[in-house]
């Protein structure tokens, strides 16, 4: 069975995450092609956190809350 296309052309991903380099230094984040979400890895004073996003609307959310509260909210 052949793999569904792609929600996101490499062009469009490069432009959210060249966006997300601007707005967040030092953040690093990626369209995961096979997971079909988009990650960042967000370093902290206290660590460093992994946030995962279905949008990136929700990525930006998702890096701006990293340290505050567990992201997103509701059961795993």
């Amino acid at each position: 069975m052949p793999c569904p296309r792609p929600p996101f052309s490499n062009d469009a991903v490069w432009l959210v995450v060249a966006q997300v380099r601007r707005e967040f230094p030092g953040v690093v984040a990626w369209y995961g092609w096979a997971t079909r979400s988009w990650w960042a890895y967000v370093p902290l004073r206290d660590g460093a956190r992994l946030v995962e996003a279905p949008t990136p609307r929700v990525l930006r959310e998702a890096i701006e809350n990293a340290a505050h509260r567990p992201f997103p909210k509701g059961p795993l």
